[in-house]
């Protein structure tokens, strides 16, 4: 493990956060809805789909999932893509799934191939919500709100050390 990384969430609260969120989304859903979870590549697009998963076997409602593919770092650089085709957005509620929430910059801009799909409702969920915002963007489920400031950085690690972490 990395040195200087205080551990936040461990692989068990992030299942139990994800747990609490399917309910969440759930409570909020009618039972004719059909929910697409977009999650954006890569980190959004995993905890999407241990979200999808922990929907379905909750729900008996319409669930599928997709992605968005988005540069981070410059999301104008190059075109942004949702790899489920606007015809099955359409009169679907979309929820956005992303890992960290900082600024808003990129849940802001993977909005965009969702806007002409005509969606019933677009929604946002993330892990970990630091409310730096710089954009129009709020999460409608988080499954942690830290206050932290602009140097301190928050990593999410899906893979043999699973956990968040903040140096």
């Amino acid at each position: 493990m990395e040195k200087n990384r205080t551990p936040l969430l461990s692989a068990s609260d992030i299942k139990k956060k994800i747990e609490r969120i399917s309910f969440e989304i759930l409570e909020n859903c009618d039972e004719n809805e059909e929910i697409v979870i977009a999650g954006i590549k890569e980190n959004g697009y995993i905890l999407a789909d241990k979200l999808y998963k922990q929907l379905k076997n909750n729900s008996g409602l319409s669930i599928k999932i997709c992605f968005i593919t988005i540069t981070k770092t410059n999301p104008v650089s190059e075109k942004i893509i949702c790899s489920m085709p606007d015809v099955e957005l359409k009169n679907k509620t979309i929820i956005v799934v992303d890992d960290v929430a900082h600024t808003g910059r990129t849940l802001f801009f993977a909005m965009k191939p969702l806007m002409l799909s005509e969606p019933k409702k677009v929604q946002v969920m993330v892990l970990i919500d630091r409310k730096h915002k710089q954009f129009p963007v709020s999460a409608d489920y988080v499954g942690l709100l830290l206050s932290t400031n602009m140097q301190e950085h928050i990593t999410v690690d899906f893979g043999e050390e699973t956990g968040v972490y903040l140096s």
